[in-house]
């Protein structure tokens, strides 16, 4: 092995590009940038028209040129996403790493945090249950709860410690067994009460409700949204910047998460 890495290295020598050159290379990169780009974008619009499995059109919602040259990253209507070539001819299904000099970023992990915030922030107070304290919050984590769900007893319980650390708690439903489950109708007579904080409280704490549940309310919605999101159980915690945390984290170590360490 360390022969061949000599090997290497003095081929790279061997290959060193001139100061002269570099200055071509870099008018040249410079002069073709724009077109490059343009082209990309067609290409990407021209795949999401036309991507078929089967012969049948696939329900995309938007592709994006990735820094791999002619791979494309592609999601779907479910939220889910793939990489294909230019033609379509070709599928990826996994991760996109860059490899950096400080480390390994995950590409895909990223746009799935930004789909996350975008999506989050469609979502009015109106149609969450909130748990602020009295003080002005520091920071806001949203998350998926199911009151049938251990974890998400025990994350209830910590909720008052969150908010005493300046942390502001925003629950979506999650029913993890579906909308016909006894979750699902708990978590629609909690949006259907006068005071939706309070039921959400009697319902994590198992206790039974007694109000209606066939309200107008957005729990097959969130259900729904969940599970393009990445949710998978519950609870599922989604930090400021888009970052799914699943499971019960403690209060000490979200604070520390969201930069409120000493709070």
């Amino acid at each position: 092995m360390p022969n061949i890495i000599r090997e290497v290295e003095e081929r790279m020598r061997q290959r060193m590009v001139t100061p002269s050159l570099r200055s071509a290379l870099f008018t040249l990169a410079m002069a073709s940038v724009l077109p490059v780009a343009a082209h990309a974008d067609a290409t990407a619009d021209q795949l999401r028209e036309s991507l078929q499995v089967n012969g049948q059109p696939m329900p995309v919602e938007q592709v994006d040129a990735t820094p791999m040259d002619g791979i494309y990253h592609v999601r779907l209507e479910s939220g889910e996403s793939f990489y294909s070539n230019a033609d379509g001819s070709h599928f990826l299904v996994g991760d996109l790493f860059e490899n950096t000099a400080t480390g390994l970023i995950n590409l895909t992990e990223q746009a799935k945090n930004q789909e996350r915030v975008a999506a989050l922030a469609a979502i009015p107070e109106s149609e969450r249950i909130v748990y602020r304290g009295v003080d002005e919050p520091k920071a806001t984590v949203v998350v998926f709860t199911d009151p049938t769900c251990p974890y998400c007893e025990r994350l209830h319980e910590a909720v008052p410690e969150l908010n005493e650390r300046g942390i502001a708690v925003h629950y979506l439903a999650f029913p993890r067994a579906g909308m016909n489950s006894d979750a699902a109708k708990s978590m629609q007579q909690a949006w259907c009460s006068d005071n939706r904080s309070e039921a959400m409280t009697r319902a994590q704490q198992r206790q039974a409700l007694s109000g209606p549940s066939d309200c107008d309310n957005p729990v097959a919605e969130q259900y729904n949204l969940g599970m393009e999101l990445g949710v998978q159980g519950t609870p599922a915690i989604i930090l400021p910047d888009g970052q799914l945390v699943p499971g019960y984290v403690p209060p000490e170590r979200l604070a520390a998460m969201l930069g409120l360490g000493d709070a």
